[in-house]
């Protein structure tokens, strides 16, 4: 999610091992690699999906309502001044929830590490 802020800092203060070895510990911390991907994949597709249905929904609402199109503002139909305006506060609400529930992930991840 973010990069570190060093050349020589690390997300984490132990590095991974690989899973290739007799130690159980890397395995584990393979294992909890493996579940934090799977967790912020499912978390991305999972807003992906969303964004496209609310967008899909914002759009039909606009074309179904005919009141719109015969509505200006500043000589513009406001159908459009919603399209053009509208849709970023539904951008920037999607960013933001997705950022913090990845960064909750992390979270998560780096606290299981760390108990290890």
């Amino acid at each position: 999610m973010t990069a570190p802020r060093s050349a020589g800092g690390a997300a984490s203060a132990r590095p991974l091992r690989s899973s290739g070895t007799d130690d159980p510990a890397g395995d584990i911390a393979a294992v909890y690699v493996r579940s934090l991907i799977g967790s912020q994949l499912r978390l991305a597709v999972t807003v992906a999906v969303g964004f496209a249905v609310a967008t899909v929904l914002f759009v039909l609402v606009i074309a179904l309502v005919p009141g719109l199109d015969d509505t200006y503002l500043a000589g513009v139909p406001v159908s459009w001044v919603l399209l053009g305006a509208g849709i970023y506060p539904l951008v920037i609400t999607v960013a933001v929830l997705y950022q913090r529930a990845a960064a909750r992930n992390e979270a998560r991840y780096r606290s299981l590490a760390e108990h290890e």
